[in-house]
């Protein structure tokens, strides 16, 4: 029990790349070649993924007894007895000092929005993830804080738009995960996660398709709004408009057709057209912002 590679295990380090919207700011301020910016920003990354590890392990304690029934939780190291509650509380602790430390050594917002982050999942995992729609927006809040800890927290002023989009994009996600949620535990999952049901097949995916297009409407209107313009010195991000929309229905269709989807993190990994949809769309816009400097 308590072995090195299971303790690592309950940190869920693949969940990490989340914390990737806190990059978002710089990439789309121009601010990549002013290293002390960038290193800010790194710093509350890594802050991010301290605190989310946090609440991952608050997550497993709170729900241990129900992760026993479930096809793919029960493997999970606090449920699965190879780590004890007791290792799980003092990682727990030792994470939430770091990242607060580390979030102090940017600025007191990146401080502000860990707590808020760490308040918010707390209220999730003891009751909010019981509530309909409401657990969706409560996932969507922390993609959210990530983004503005990579703004407001470095004191990068975010586009209206991006936040929109990037709020879409979050609700997208939520409601794709409910959504493979009910493709994977079928007629028993109200039985796992109590919130499954309240949630029929055909209302999330009308929710689904809501914020899908939602996404696509509102990255199209940031790469034409005349601030973004303005900001990159060009009017060519209108060209990543197409990965976007096939990254999205790739996802859905990995969502329908494979019953995949449940795990953003995951899913970019197991989906290679989904990944070089990403990689691609990341070159692509890295490029026209360079180019138009």
């Amino acid at each position: 029990m308590n072995r090195i590679p299971d303790l690592w295990r309950l940190l869920r380090p693949r969940q990490w790349v989340k914390n990737s919207f806190v990059l978002t700011g710089i990439l789309f301020a121009n601010a990549w070649r002013q290293p002390e910016l960038v290193e800010r920003v790194l710093l509350a990354t890594t802050s991010f993924c301290l605190a989310a590890s946090g609440v991952y392990i608050v997550n497993d304690l709170i729900d241990r007894p129900h992760d026993l029934n479930h096809p793919r939780k029960k493997q999970r190291p606090l449920a699965a007895n190879k780590v004890s509650v007791t290792a799980a509380v003092a990682v727990l602790i030792i994470l939430w000092l770091a990242a607060f430390t580390v979030g102090f050594m940017v600025s007191r917002a990146v401080v502000t929005i860990l707590l808020i982050y760490v308040v918010v999942n707390i209220a999730y995992s003891l009751h909010l993830k019981h509530v309909v729609i409401l657990d969706v927006f409560i996932i969507a809040s922390g993609f959210m804080l990530r983004i503005l800890a990579g703004t407001i927290g470095v004191a990068i002023a975010p586009s209206q738009w991006l936040l929109l989009c990037g709020l879409m994009m979050a609700l997208f996600l939520g409601f794709a995960k409910r959504r493979a949620e009910l493709y994977a535990l079928t007629e028993d999952s109200p039985t796992h996660r109590r919130v499954l049901g309240h949630y029929q097949p055909v209302l999330l995916d009308n929710m689904i398709v809501v914020t899908a297009t939602c996404v696509i409407i509102t990255y199209s209107l940031y790469t034409m709004s005349p601030a973004t313009i303005q900001a990159h010195h060009t009017e060519s991000l209108i060209y990543t408009v197409p990965f976007v929309i096939y990254g999205i229905f790739r996802y859905i269709y990995s969502l329908h057709k494979k019953n995949e989807g449940g795990d953003p993190a995951l899913q970019i990994f197991r989906d290679p057209h989904l990944l070089v949809a990403i990689v691609g769309w990341l070159m692509v816009t890295l490029w026209l912002i360079a180019r138009a400097r």
